[in-house]
């Protein structure tokens, strides 16, 4: 099994590398430790590749789409016809996440590994698709667990292509109407914060469309009893197809000592997920952004993580991960372009 060998795969961080990287840090012309988060950046992607100052030119955002069949209890504002639309306006160039990520010049892909829309096709869409959507969560598992496991190793398969293929920084991207319905579900299995914390509005749902949703989660949580010891286990029962398949994204990065960055609660719920399946995985993911759902300060404090971008967004897509790009290349060009107190004959005695 891909997924098995994957995890085993997973390998700690180059501490001998992340001294260098502290070493020249410490070397530069600023007082020590000045610039802050970029400073802890550049001694994490020294880690993560191996490289004091490594390349990370080739940057790409991975938009997986998939539908929820818990939609059918009014859960999101906007109608999951609006899916396959909006992945056609990817494909397009349209959207947030190709205007972000043209700025931080980095390419967006997108996979189609579970929309319900049987029609959808594009030259430029990666179809690997499990099934039509899945299920309706209130009712019985969301999908089969062979169903899980296949999304997730799309995931890692596309990550190891694309890193094969030359990208060395790749950004988890999502699209799914209803996905925050069960990511909310996801962080209820991890988390003792009541539901009325951590369900938001999503899309744009009202106070009773809040209700509704609390309710749905509450009842998919009863039927199905995920069970927290099996992450894939609770991605199967209340997760989705495009979590899974960014779970896979992101162990697949890991195993190739790729930085993965993610954006918000529905990417945070994909690396929960993964970092429940392979600890070490959390030190190959950097959060990009703190999302104005409210349940995603719990997520990324479940996990470990500290957002490096406070910027009220709510849209996912992958954009705030696309512009924690920029911050990335920020600490690259820091480690790779400003000089030593030696080279520039600075002294401070």
């Amino acid at each position: 099994m891909i997924i098995k060998s994957v995890l085993e795969d997973i390998r700690p961080l180059d501490i001998e590398s992340m001294q260098k990287a502290i070493n020249r840090l410490n070397s530069l012309t600023k007082p020590i430790g000045s610039l802050g988060v970029l400073e802890d950046l550049a001694v994490q992607l020294a880690g993560i590749t191996g490289d004091v100052i490594p390349m990370l030119r080739s940057k790409m955002v991975i938009v997986m789409a998939g539908d929820h069949g818990v939609v059918e209890e009014g859960v999101s504002a906007a109608p999951q016809s609006v899916t396959p639309q909006m992945v056609y306006n990817f494909l397009k160039g349209g959207a947030g996440i190709n205007v972000l990520a043209r700025l931080a010049g980095a390419e967006v892909r997108v996979v189609d590994v579970g929309v319900a829309d049987p029609t959808l096709q594009d030259p430029h869409l990666i179809s690997r698709k499990v099934r039509l959507g899945t299920a309706n969560m209130t009712k019985g598992p969301a999908m089969t667990r062979q169903e899980a496991i296949k999304a997730i190793e799309v995931g890692i398969e596309i990550a190891q292509t694309q890193i094969e293929e030359g990208i060395n920084v790749l950004a988890t991207g999502e699209m799914g109407i209803g996905n925050t319905t069960s990511s909310s579900a996801i962080l209820a299995t991890y988390s003792d914060m009541p539901l009325s914390v951590i369900v938001g509005p999503g899309v744009g749902l009202n106070v009773g469309g809040v209700e509704r949703k609390v309710k749905a989660i509450g009842s998919a949580l009863e039927v199905n009893r995920p069970d927290p010891n099996d992450p894939i286990d609770v991605l199967a029962k209340v997760g989705g197809l495009e979590i899974a398949g960014m779970t896979g994204l992101i162990l697949g990065c890991a195993t190739r000592r790729t930085p993965v960055v993610i954006d918000g609660f529905i990417s945070g719920a994909a690396a929960l997920i993964a970092s429940k399946l392979a600890p070490r995985a959390k030190d190959y993911i950097i959060a990009s952004h703190l999302s104005e759902e409210p349940g995603h300060k719990v997520l990324l404090e479940v996990i470990g993580l500290k957002p490096m971008l406070h910027m009220r967004m709510r849209l996912g897509e992958g954009t705030g991960a696309a512009l924690a790009f920029n911050v990335i290349e920020a600490a690259n060009r820091i480690m790779s372009e400003m000089a030593t107190f030696d080279e520039a004959r600075v002294i401070m005695d």
